[in-house]
């Protein structure tokens, strides 16, 4: 697995400056109170002959210390007609889960974040019931990547496996970053959790564990599609309804509000900020040229649209909700 390290080392020292911003449960009752108040958003729609159901497992707040190349008067530019605006100098980004069901099987892509790590966190199973689906009932789990916002949702408070009943599919060089002793060690000790929290999360399911190389099939109807820069193995998924697709991005985009407008703009987050910056324009492309439905888990939810080109950038036109499904 080729990895460059020196962009590695650069996105890691910013990491524990960018988690200090995200709000910490404080406590036992401040985490229990998160929990119960967790939100049971969910909105089904079609695509083709599958059923997708958009999952919400709540917000997190993205500081503009976040963005390296921020600029406050392009910033300004692209929110000036719109309803975002920022709060604290912060952005709220949604964090997103879709439940996939193919010819009476259901696939989960992510699983969203713990209110450990904010207390807007850790909804998807709230919602996951309310959209009446049981965790028993889903028999494969696909990661886009293994940041703690998208792996959360694996473990019960007893850390184990919440899918009891899932395979769980990952990219294999997404597996193989995160249980590479060699970059553990050369990582700042202050990013080291990253690593940790990515182990703990998949363990329980390493005797059901399907790594995928490429453009693999990871599920009934969904075809992996590489989308490095993010992390060096993050993943999208197409889904094939028959008569439609849709592209489940992952974290092509964290910020609707700027990156279709600015998608040269990254986060501390990202691994690799140049390839991530070229995979992203790279995908867009093909979004607009193949007309694709797309979806990611932090674009508005639901978080179905297209990609439209606008001047030398983009812009993100939503889907109208479908109702009755």
């Amino acid at each position: 697995m080729t990895i460059n390290r020196r962009h590695l080392l650069q996105a890691l020292a910013a990491a524990p400056v960018a988690a200090a911003t995200l709000p910490a449960a404080a406590n036992a009752s401040a985490q229990a109170s998160a929990i119960a108040s967790a939100p049971s958003a969910f909105h089904r729609f079609k695509i083709g002959e599958a059923t997708v159901t958009a999952l919400l497992d709540g917000h997190l707040p993205l500081g503009t210390q976040l963005i390296p190349d921020f600029d406050a008067d392009k910033a300004s530019s692209a929110l000036k007609g719109t309803l975002y605006q920022f709060k604290d100098s912060s952005l709220q980004v949604p964090v997103n889960g879709y439940l996939v069901e193919h010819g009476g099987t259901y696939t989960l892509v992510d699983t969203g974040g713990t209110p450990q790590m904010s207390p807007a966190l850790g909804g998807l199973h709230s919602a996951l019931a309310a959209a009446g689906v049981t965790p028993e009932q889903i028999s494969t789990v696909v990661m886009t990547h293994l940041h703690p916002d998208h792996t959360g949702g694996l473990l019960l408070p007893d850390g184990s496996a919440a899918f009891a009943n899932a395979e769980l599919v990952v990219s294999e060089v997404e597996w193989g970053f995160w249980h590479d002793d060699a970059i553990l060690a050369g990582v700042p000790k202050g990013s080291q959790g990253f690593f940790h929290a990515a182990r703990m999360s998949v363990a329980p399911y390493k005797d059901r564990l399907k790594l995928i190389k490429g453009e693999a099939e990871a599920a009934p109807g969904l075809t992996a599609v590489p989308l490095p820069g993010h992390t060096p193995g993050h993943t999208g998924f197409m889904l094939d309804g028959g008569s439609e697709s849709l592209l489940i991005w992952g974290d092509l985009v964290h910020m609707t509000a700027l990156q279709f407008t600015y998608p040269d703009w990254t986060i501390t987050f990202d691994t690799d900020a140049q390839q991530t910056a070229t995979t992203r324009r790279q995908m867009m492309d093909r979004a607009v040229v193949d007309n694709l439905l797309v979806t990611g888990m932090h674009l508005d939810f639901p978080g179905l649209g297209q990609v439209k080109r606008a001047g030398e950038g983009y812009r993100y036109q939503a889907a109208p909700w479908q109702f009755g499904q």
